[in-house]
């Protein structure tokens, strides 16, 4: 008995293991840094190189803005079957690219060929997408959350299950709906600014300009997702913490009302078991008690 009472002071007096971080998202698994690689070489190869490279090639050799874009879009197409038969299953940033292209060839064709028009026709480009940002807040699943899956993912199925699995977090789900609104907003803002400017401001001096203000509004929007992610994290982490040490308070509570019942007195415990006649004599004065057992005591 002594054994088991030192052993067991002992064991409560060990030091506790650290706990784990809290956090109201589950934690990603190890990601393969092979595969990110791969498949970081086939998206940009087939997605961003190929179409430049073909585009600039046919047009050299004689063929219409339309013509050579039109035929550009073919990559986006083919990295959507290599990822079907290597991932089993349709990459969004493909499908992205893919409807990019399309839109920029059918702009491409609209009104005149002048030097303002085709940055008229720039600017709409990414005002389209800005609103096609804005239409997928109607789909189940908005645009930013398959875009933030190809940068936060290795393309493996369980860091891809993972991925998907955060949509089931209120936190998370919100932050990929709030993404894509401002995205969404921004990019129709900086086309309509564009389109003013274009107007507004000399031929020669909005060339300039415009790739500029392009590539601002995306450096600006980066830093931007990325503060807000990070702070978006920290607000889930708070109140992961806030629901962890309220169900510890009321753990805690339970315990010591457990404890409280255990450690009652003999007496307390008859008290509790009492009948209503046992408890008022039990509660009675001297003088009442005396009168009481005096009447007991009398014959019947």
């Amino acid at each position: 008995m002594l054994t088991q009472d030192t052993t067991t002071q002992s064991a409560s007096s060990a030091p506790e293991p650290p706990a784990p971080p809290i956090s109201d998202r589950p934690a990603a698994p190890a990601r393969s840094k092979s595969a990110a690689i791969l498949g970081w070489v086939v998206t940009l190869t087939l997605n961003v190189a190929a179409p430049i490279l073909t585009y600039n090639v046919l047009r050299d050799h004689g063929w219409s803005e339309f013509a050579a874009l039109l035929l550009s879009s073919a990559w986006p197409v083919v990295d959507g079957a290599v990822h079907i038969v290597w991932r089993r299953r349709l990459d969004e940033l493909a499908i992205v690219t893919l409807v990019f292209i399309v839109i920029t060839a059918v702009v491409s064709t609209v009104g005149a060929h002048s030097a303002r028009a085709l940055l008229i026709k720039d600017s709409a480009v990414t005002g389209l997408f800005g609103l096609l940002c804005l239409a997928t807040l109607l789909t189940p699943r908005p645009l930013m959350f398959y875009l933030g899956r190809k940068f936060a993912t290795d393309g493996t199925e369980a860091s891809t299950a993972w991925w998907n699995g955060l949509w089931n977090v209120d936190g998370f789900r919100k932050a990929m709906l709030t993404m894509t609104t401002v995205w969404g907003v921004a990019y129709c803002m900086e086309s309509a600014v564009r389109i003013v400017l274009s107007y507004t401001l000399r031929t020669d001096t909005m060339v300039v300009l415009s790739p500029v203000l392009i590539y601002a509004v995306l450096a600006s929007l980066g830093v931007w997702t990325g503060v807000y992610g990070k702070r978006s994290r920290r607000k889930g982490q708070a109140r992961a913490a806030a629901a962890a040490a309220a169900a510890a308070a009321a753990a805690e509570a339970e315990t010591e009302t457990e404890t409280a019942a255990d450690e009652a007195t003999p007496a307390e415990a008859k008290a509790a078991d009492a009948t209503p006649a046992e408890a008022k004599a039990a509660d009675a004065t001297p003088a009442e008690a005396k009168a009481a057992e005096a009447k007991a005591a009398e014959p019947a």
